[in-house]
């Protein structure tokens, strides 16, 4: 009896050190999406569990060629949409609309994270955006970080126009075992988001930017990735560590005009 009650709360207790490790949500915004000085719209939807999710959406310029494009950005596993304006910001110099959003738990939306339920999030976002009139070929995918393991696994679940992989890992147990390299990690391990093994069934572009001194998500991640991926695939060097403000970078904003195809869409739907 006193086993069984010690070996759950051990296995409780890893299951919170696991969750900790992954998620860091914060709920208040440090910035506001008017100091971009550009439109913008404040957006509710919910995932199909209920859960309600708070985004922004940043409309791209009536005369943008690139104005039936979105860029759907997943983000870290830290902070909230407020911490991404520099993002988006750089983003929008590429003549696409932008909309962030957080995952449950994070900032304004409600719930606790969870592996599973990010997927869901990120599908809400995805139907969002559909129902805004973007066709599915319009939508590209980012991930920054976590962000990426969300963002292939909605490349999975639905058609979309591409997948950039901004500074992301292989697979929790893979970066878990470098982190933690005295624990078990690739057997105690419940959270995966395992990009590595989502890419050879992805049948989209695919952009993997990563920075070569980044000292938490080591490059060779990326260069794992890359070359999972099916072509059409590039992969831009960045020069800024994990957090560090890689979209001040032009050889990033080059890279993400060149993803992107200069024509507009016309098969949008109503």
């Amino acid at each position: 009896m006193r086993l069984g009650l010690a070996l759950a709360i051990l296995w409780l207790m890893l299951r919170w050190f696991e969750h900790s490790q992954v998620y860091h949500p914060t709920h208040t915004f440090e910035a506001s999406p008017a100091a971009l000085g550009l439109a913008w719209e404040e957006v509710h939807f919910s995932a199909t569990d209920g859960v309600k999710l708070h985004g922004w959406f940043f409309a791209a310029a009536t005369n943008s060629p690139r104005r039936d494009q979105v860029f759907l950005v997943s983000h870290g596993n830290g902070g909230n949409i407020s911490h991404r304006l520099g993002l988006t910001q750089m983003l929008l110099h590429t003549g696409a609309a932008v909309l962030l959003y957080d995952y449950r738990g994070f900032g304004r939306s409600e719930g606790r994270p969870g592996e599973e339920g990010t997927y869901l999030d990120a599908q809400a976002a995805y139907v969002w955006l559909r129902q805004k009139g973007f066709v599915a070929a319009g939508i590209v995918l980012l991930g920054e970080s976590l962000g990426g393991g969300v963002a292939s696994e909605l490349a999975v679940r639905e058609p979309v126009g591409g997948l950039v992989l901004q500074s992301t890992f292989t697979s929790i147990p893979d970066i878990g075992r470098e982190l933690f390299p005295w624990l078990p990690v690739r057997t105690l391990a419940s959270i995966r988001y395992d990009t590595h093994s989502k890419l050879p069934r992805l049948r989209v572009p695919v952009l993997v930017a990563h920075g070569r001194s980044d000292s938490l998500v080591g490059f060779h991640h990326a260069e794992r990735n890359f070359a999972a991926a099916m072509e059409p695939k590039a992969l831009v060097e960045l020069q800024g560590d994990h957090n560090d403000a890689v979209w001040e970078e032009p050889a990033y904003l080059a890279a993400l005009e060149k993803f992107l195809p200069a024509r507009p869409l016309t098969d949008r739907v109503p």
